[in-house]
């Protein structure tokens, strides 16, 4: 029986690697972990805390706007919070590697 995600693999626009790392890494704060060493730079590979549960990267078709994303669970509404604002503030920032989109903390969730 399945007892859990080993990994979820998310695609990018080849070329958009740096940005990837940037977001998932500092942004969000996953931890970077070695990838295959034929594969380095072209993959990315994230640590959620110490769950064993893990976030790929890898280049591959995308749509520009698309409905695919991960869902992470917080350990609590104040981790959720500082998230939020974490998120925003690289959103604000307005460099390649910011989210194009995303609910301003303290606001009404838009749902995206």
């Amino acid at each position: 029986m399945i007892a859990g995600i080993a990994h979820i693999n998310l695609i990018i626009p080849e070329g958009t690697l740096e940005e990837a790392n940037e977001f998932y890494g500092n942004t969000l704060g996953l931890t970077p972990r070695p990838v295959p060493h034929l594969q380095k730079n072209r993959l990315a590979w994230f640590d959620i805390g110490t769950s064993g549960q893990q976030v790929h990267i890898a280049y591959g078709a995308s749509e520009e706007e698309s409905p695919r994303h991960p869902c992470f669970k917080i350990e609590s509404p104040e981790k959720l919070l500082e998230l939020q604002r974490r998120i925003w503030e690289h959103h604000e920032k307005g460099d390649k590697s910011s989210p194009r989109a995303t609910d301003k903390p303290g606001e009404a969730n838009s749902g995206e």
